[in-house]
């Protein structure tokens, strides 16, 4: 009976957690790899506040802003200035998720 109840809980923990609506979609960087600069394109389903971020391979931060992005495709350039040729990972975060990909400067 015990075991009935705790798989019934979790098989409902399961579904809430995957039926949540993400808050940003689509997440990706074009031209990627990039020489001087590439724009960060992604979808958001409501107005909101994230912060953008690029680490090096080592998990170090070396760019950091929050921007203000509005319900639909949203865009935010991104430049090499004083980076360091090699592969990077940004981040677009907002108060319940972050989404993470890789980006090459060349």
């Amino acid at each position: 009976m015990i075991k009935k109840i705790l798989f019934i809980f979790l098989l409902s923990v399961s579904f809430i957690g995957f039926s949540q609506e993400k808050a940003i979609n689509t997440l990706s960087a074009a031209p990627n790899p990039f020489t001087n600069t590439t724009k960060i394109t992604f979808s958001a389903t409501v107005d909101a506040s994230i912060i953008f971020t690029v680490r090096n391979v080592l998990g170090k931060t070396v760019f950091k802003k929050t921007y203000k992005i509005k319900k639909g495709k949203n865009s935010i350039p991104f430049y090499k200035n004083d980076l360091a040729t090699g592969m990077y990972i940004y981040s677009v975060q907002n108060k319940k998720k972050v989404i993470s990909k890789r980006f090459v400067i060349k």
